[in-house]
């Protein structure tokens, strides 16, 4: 009996912490080459793309809808190629997300989750590059404000809506998001 109690009182304390906020750093090598190369001066320090903003998509998403998952269902029903995104605004019921953590190569990620806690959306921005989706969000809660790039499992609470600026013919947004165009 004394068994069962200890059993069961170790597992009464363990299952709140399979809720809780899980930290995990990965490291996104290319390659030791790639990574140690330095920057190329055929590659300019800074440099413009130009294109036209088509039409804008407002997109809604309701209770417990897959906020990434979402958004990929979107831009393949919309046949969005190119698009920049201009704002996202709502709630969730918990986050994921990833932030880089270190200042060299190989680059390393800070992924952050916590599918328990609340949060507000308080914006979004990123790009859509050849129907791939590169999302980056802010959460805030009673304390602070966090974010980084969306990943898969962030739940919406009450609603969230995200705006996209969908670009016209080829924006040339290939490369826009390679680490190794330097």
């Amino acid at each position: 009996m004394k068994r069962i109690a200890a059993i069961t009182l170790l597992l009464s304390l363990a299952v709140p912490l399979l809720g809780q906020r899980t930290v995990t750093e990965i490291t996104k090598s290319t390659n030791k080459q790639e990574d140690e190369r330095p920057n190329s001066d055929a590659v300019p320090d800074v440099y413009a793309i130009h294109g036209d903003i088509e039409r804008v998509v407002v997109l809604r998403f309701k209770f417990k809808t897959d906020l990434l998952a979402g958004l990929k269902k979107a831009v393949a029903q919309e046949k969005i190629k190119n698009a920049v995104i201009l704002a996202g605004a709502g709630s969730v019921r918990g986050y994921h997300y990833h932030s880089v953590s270190n200042r060299d190569f190989p680059s390393k990620n800070v992924l952050v989750k916590d599918l328990t806690h609340p949060a507000d959306i308080l914006s979004m921005n990123g790009y859509i590059i050849d129907g791939r989706l590169h999302p980056h969000i802010t959460f805030s809660d009673e304390e602070h404000a966090f974010g980084g790039h969306l990943e898969p499992g962030t739940e919406v609470f009450t609603f969230a809506v995200v705006t996209i600026g969908v670009l016209s013919g080829e924006a040339g947004l290939a490369r826009v998001d390679d680490k190794t165009n330097r």
